[in-house]
């Protein structure tokens, strides 16, 4: 098997000596170029597995080398070593798509992780496909879907910081995982919070871990989220709820690369890759004031954004036959949706997204009766069922007129549940439903 090969694109003898023995002494076959026009040339006459290159060069920079390699090599990662570091120039060579950046002098450990990472990347559209068809694949064919899954392939390729904005229920968690997957981290932890759902006063414990005794009800060593996804990928949901003392830590934490758990004097390094996403406007938040704007800063490094599913909604048959597919096989059923079911979809416009969707099918899933699916059995807020199942746009009714109609016809089938599904041309399980929803109660 051939070695793997690396470009190293640096200006000083010494530094490219340096590289090309520690290099050398992991397996790699090495090139060296001085300057900008002698490393294009190489990448244009021989094939290379990754390129580290300075930030100055005598005829050029490196962000203009990793902009070239993006246009004309994308699958050779680029990683930027220089030793006029700061953090702006850091966010400007991973936006032109670097996968990593990092300051002089580079520790030995700091090297080798950057080259394992950068050379266990998918390299190949199969292996690329093969990581998208697993349970956690994006489901959609419409345009939106397909230029969400080409930023994805992307941004997997880079060790950057990515935040993700989304409404709620559009499958924010999801496009990290698969950044996760497609990335060099893929076999390693994708640990995934809510930063709304963990008290204040915990915080620091659940992000950084604790040692026994450190404080009440500490009666063992922790490690701590950030700790458990060293070498993986930490996603950080609804960030925009961190409280600002919270924000404080975790900005340090990214520019340190360093965790303390609570309790020790120690610092641990960690290699640990942030995703967060929110379904609130952090620009706004940090106008205002809630938000702070460094952190801002070093978490949008990379931004994407996910499609409502109005925004998508030719990929609703798609979907519905998938999370059918996913509830058959969960209950052991053969449930099959209804052509008017279908439209009554189609026509809906799920304000809760993707999710909604899933929440109709599984309700619907166990109120329908003889496996198959009606407009009744989903539910819909917008949509109601005639007694021949065809659609009736709810904006003629009010709750109030329905729970009158409801009520009336048990009264006159003297609450007997049975004989008033009839009257009403819905299923007992469908009346059952509207009852325990309308409240309704016998005198």
């Amino acid at each position: 098997m051939s070695k793997q090969r690396v470009l190293i694109v640096d200006d000083e003898p010494d530094i490219r000596e340096l590289l090309e023995i520690t290099l050398s002494r992991m397996g790699l076959e090495t090139r060296s170029a001085e300057d900008y026009s002698n490393a294009t040339r190489l990448l244009n006459e021989e094939n290379f597995d990754l390129c580290l290159t300075d930030m100055k060069l005598p005829d050029g920079d490196g962000i203009a080398l990793v902009e070239f390699i993006q246009q004309q090599f994308p699958n050779i990662p680029t990683a930027v070593i220089t030793a006029h570091g700061s953090i702006d120039l850091a966010i400007k060579a991973m936006k032109s798509g670097a996968f990593d950046f990092v300051s002089k002098p580079v520790s030995l450990d700091t090297l080798r992780n950057l080259i394992e990472n950068a050379l266990t990347l998918p390299s190949t559209a199969q292996q690329v496909s093969s990581l998208t068809e697993s349970k956690y694949q994006i489901v959609g064919e419409t345009a939106i879907i397909a230029e969400l899954r080409r930023s994805i392939a992307k941004f997997a390729r880079s060790q950057a910081p990515v935040f993700i904005q989304g409404q709620s229920g559009t499958g924010k968690e999801l496009v990290a995982r698969q950044i996760h997957l497609q990335s060099s981290r893929g076999e390693a932890p994708f640990i995934a919070i809510n930063c709304g759902a963990i008290p204040s006063e915990l915080m620091e414990s659940e992000f950084f871990g604790h040692l026994k005794g450190s404080f009440t009800g500490a009666t063992s060593d922790s490690e701590g989220l950030f700790r458990a996804a060293n070498g993986g990928t930490l996603f950080l949901d609804e960030i925009a709820d961190l409280p600002l003392s919270m924000q404080v830590k975790l900005l340090r934490v990214i520019q340190e690369k360093t965790v303390r758990p609570v309790g020790s004097q120690q610092e641990e390094s960690i290699d640990v890759r942030i995703i967060s996403a929110s379904h609130k406007d952090l620009d706004a938040m940090v106008q205002e004031g809630l938000f702070r704007q460094d952190l801002y800063y070093r978490i949008n490094v990379i931004g994407i954004t996910v499609p409502t599913l109005s925004e998508r909604s030719e990929d609703i048959s798609q979907l519905t036959d998938h999370i059918l597919v996913k509830l058959n096989k969960e209950n052991g059923s053969k449930t099959t949706l209804g052509k008017t079911a279908l439209q009554a979809l189609m026509k809906y416009s799920f304000p809760g997204n993707v999710r909604e969707l899933e929440n109709i099918l599984e309700r619907a899933t166990a109120l329908c009766e003889n496996n198959e699916i009606l407009i009744g059995d989903l539910q819909i807020p917008e949509i109601e069922p005639t007694a021949d199942n065809s659609l009736t746009p709810l904006g003629t009714q009010t709750e109030n007129m329905e729970k009158e109609q409801i009520t009336q016809s048990l009264e006159e089938n003297r609450w007997n549940q049975s004989a008033t599904a009839r009257a009403l041309g819905i299923t007992l399980r469908q009346l059952r439903y509207k009852i325990e929803k309308l409240e309704l109660k016998k005198p």
